[in-house]
C-alpha cells in the first residue's frame, strides 16, 4: 500500500478516535445543552415566558455565561415577534450557529515556523495542569519535527521541576534547571542564554501558579517576562494561560486576570472529559476573544489537541 495513502489513513484515523474521546469527554456538558433542552422544547409549539426562563437555567448550568444566555433569548423572542420562529424546535439550531459564530472568531491555532527560535512562556495557576500541558505539546512539537527545550521556571514546587525533568526525558527535550527556590528569573535567563548561543527550536518556560496573592504572582511573571524580552528581544512569542475546565467560572476569572496582568496571547484548555462545565470555552471566548490554542480530554500523552470550533461544536450539540 502507497505510504502517503497509509499515513493519510492514520491521520484520520487519530482525528475520528480523538472526536471520539472529546465527544465522550463533554457527555456531561452536552447532556445539559442536548438532552435537557431536547426534553424541554420536545412537543412544545408555544414559545412562552416559561420556556424561556427554564431555557435560562440550563444554559447558567453548563457555564455558558450571562452574556451568551442573554443574547440567544434576545435573538429567539425578537425572532419570535417577527414571526420568523413558530416551533421551539428550532431554538437549538439558532443556539449551534450562534455557538460556532463565536467560536470561530478564537479559532486560531498556534503555528510555528520550522528552524525558527520560539519561546513559549506557559502561565496558570496550580492544579491547572500546567506542567503536563508542557510535556504534552513539548512531545507534539518534537512529532511534528521540532526542537524543543524546556525550562523549570516554577521553583517553588519540588514536585514541578521532578515532573518536567521526566516529561524531557520522555519526549527528548533537555532541561533547563537550577536548585528549588531559586529565582525563576534567573531560569528564564538561562533559557535566553541558550537561545541567544543559537538554540533554533521552541523553547517552553514553566512558571510558578501559586495563588497566594494575586499581586506577588503577577510581580513574579512581570518580571520573569521581562527578563525574556530584555535578553531575546521580542519574545516570548506565545504567552500560553493553561486552564482547568472543571472550575467553570472561576477559569474565566482566571483568564481575565491573566490577559490583563501578564497578556496572555492563547489558552489551553484541560480536564474537558468529564465536566458539565464545558460552555466555559464559549464564554472565555465571547467575553476574553483570546485564541483557544488546545484543549485536553484526557491524561494520555495524545489526549491534548489543537481546537477546532465546528468540531468541539459538533461533539457537544450533535
Amino acid at each position: 500500500m502507497d505510504q502517503q495513502v497509509t499515513l493519510k489513513g492514520k491521520r484520520f484515523m487519530a482525528k475520528f478516535n480523538f472526536f471520539e474521546k472529546l465527544k465522550s469527554g463533554l457527555a456531561k456538558t452536552r447532556e445539559v445543552l442536548t438532552t435537557d433542552i431536547d426534553d424541554l422544547i420536545l412537543g412544545k409549539k408555544e414559545i412562552n415566558q416559561t420556556l424561556y426562563d427554564e431555557l435560562e437555567e440550563l444554559l447558567i448550568t453548563a457555564d455558558m455565561g450571562p452574556q451568551f444566555t442573554y443574547d440567544l433569548l434576545d435573538e429567539v423572542k425578537s425572532r419570535v415577534s417577527r414571526k420568523e420562529l413558530k416551533d421551539a424546535s428550532q431554538i437549538k439550531s439558532i443556539m449551534q450557529k450562534r455557538m460556532l459564530d463565536i467560536l470561530r472568531s478564537v479559532d486560531r491555532p498556534l503555528v510555528i515556523a520550522k528552524g525558527k527560535p520560539f519561546v513559549i512562556m506557559a502561565v496558570g495557576v496550580n492544579g491547572s495542569g500546567k506542567t503536563t500541558t508542557i510535556g504534552k505539546l513539548a512531545h507534539q512539537f518534537r512529532q511534528t519535527g521540532h526542537d524543543v527545550m524546556l525550562a523549570a521556571g516554577d521553583t517553588f514546587r519540588a514536585a514541578a521541576i521532578e515532573q518536567l525533568e521526566v516529561w524531557g526525558k520522555r519526549v527528548g527535550a533537555p532541561v533547563i534547571k537550577q536548585k528549588m527556590n531559586a529565582d525563576p528569573a534567573a531560569v528564564a535567563f538561562d533559557a535566553m542564554g541558550k537561545m541567544k548561543a543559537g538554540f533554533s527550536g521552541v523553547m517552553i518556560i514553566d512558571t510558578a501558579g501559586r495563588l497566594h496573592t494575586r499581586t506577588n504572582l503577577m510581580e513574579e511573571l512581570k518580571k520573569v517576562k521581562r527578563v525574556i524580552d530584555r535578553e531575546y528581544p521580542g519574545a516570548p512569542h506565545e504567552i500560553l494561560l493553561v486552564l482547568d475546565a472543571t472550575t467553570g467560572q472561576n477559569a474565566l476569572a482566571q483568564a481575565k486576570m491573566f490577559k490583563e496582568d501578564i497578556g496572555a496571547t492563547g489558552i489551553v484548555l484541560t480536564k474537558l472529559d468529564g465536566t458539565s462545565k464545558g460552555g466555559v470555552v464559549v464564554r472565555i471566548a465571547g467575553e476574553l476573544g483570546l485564541p483557544v490554542r488546545y484543549i485536553g480530554v484526557g491524561e494520555g500523552i495524545d489526549d491534548l489537541r489543537a481546537f477546532d470550533s465546528t468540531e468541539f461544536t459538533s461533539a457537544l450539540l450533535d
